[in-house]
């Protein structure tokens, strides 16, 4: 099986690399993919043992609803602030445009709501091309102050609220960061961005041609990097209006000023086109005095652990955000617990 030149995938993943689909325009029938994506969530259940969720309409200015769904644990209690847990916002990805899970089937939420332990308020934040920017930010902002107001009722302690997400998601996160700041919004604990689109300009990167196009095409292993950056390129395409420049809360990276902002998490994966404006972002916070953590994924694509789930890799990868994410919400006893 041919290889793409540069193209040095981890050895443990590269059994998998056969298995990647071709591309295919998400966007040429966006309901169609939708579809597909739901039949797929709906043949696989989540398993909501020790979980119960609730779901909440919030009220927008145009007298539409924005839907969270709370997740929680069954019985669980705060180690502080009278029994309060931390909260998390979860932003799901899928390129601004799909992604979102079926009603209280949201597997990041429940693992977090589990694992943390933590409300995690999964927001169904309205899509793109039908709305696009500034419609899915502005809802991920307004679950963030809803949380916050709701705090007390919900059983959150105000002063250990995070927001999180992947791909799309990350970027999501890191915008709301910004409006928090911006706006005298409520203060976040932490912003955890896993490998993030943070920057409308990688889509404007030339697509180089591929082993799957040259001599021995019927041999050659997909170029996941190569995929990817196809995708994220339509993904930008479909999320902001049509003319339109990005501003900081379309594209994170494209703020000029980063000072004030939460402890922040960022991951990468090497052959990801995102890597490059997610370390950029890193350094960026750094510099700006905000305390990073920074992971990269050696050897590993893009959406890499939907299809090797129970590698080392992919469990190093989720063990690692998720560790960080704890401690970062339980400093006490985070103190001597080895997170690195």
């Amino acid at each position: 099986m041919a290889v793409s030149p540069g193209l040095r995938v981890h050895p443990e993943l590269a059994p998998f690399l056969a298995s990647l689909p071709p591309f295919a325009d998400p966007y040429k029938d966006i309901e169609a993919t939708r579809e597909g994506f739901r039949a797929l969530l709906a043949s696989n259940p989540a398993d909501r043992s020790g979980i119960r969720s609730e779901r909440y309409d919030i009220p927008r200015a145009d007298g539409s609803a924005l839907t969270v769904e709370i997740y929680r644990p069954e019985g669980a209690e705060g180690a502080a602030q009278g029994g309060a847990l931390p909260a998390v916002l979860h932003f799901h990805g899928g390129g601004y445009a799909i992604g979102r899970s079926l009603p209280g089937q949201d597997r990041a939420a429940i693992a977090l709501c589990r694992e943390l332990p933590a409300v995690t308020v999964t927001v169904e934040y309205r899509l793109a091309p039908e709305h696009r920017y500034p419609a899915g930010v502005e809802d991920c902002y307004l679950a963030l102050e809803w949380t916050a107001r709701r705090a007390a009722e919900l059983g959150i302690d105000p002063e250990r609220i995070a927001v999180t997400g992947k791909s799309a998601g990350g970027g999501l996160s890191a915008a709301v960061a910004l409006m928090a700041r911006d706006r005298g919004g409520p203060r976040l604990a932490y912003q955890s961005m896993c490998v993030p689109d943070l920057d409308d300009r990688v889509a404007e990167e030339p697509i180089p041609v591929d082993a799957a196009s040259g001599p021995g095409a019927a041999d050659a292993a997909p170029d996941p990097r190569l995929n990817s950056l196809r995708t994220i390129r339509l993904a930008w395409q479909h999320y902001l209006p049509e003319g339109a420049a990005a501003d900081a809360y379309a594209a994170a990276a494209r703020a000029s000023d980063l000072s004030g902002l939460p402890p922040a998490y960022v991951l990468v994966c090497d052959l990801d086109p995102l890597r490059d404006g997610g370390l950029a972002y890193a350094r960026r916070l750094m510099d700006a005095g905000v305390p990073v953590t920074v992971r990269n994924v050696p050897g590993a694509w893009h959406g890499f652990e939907l299809y090797a789930p129970e590698t080392r890799i992919a469990k190093e990868m989720t063990a690692h955000w998720t560790g960080h994410l704890r401690a970062a919400l339980y400093p006490e006893a985070a103190l001597g617990s080895g997170v690195e």
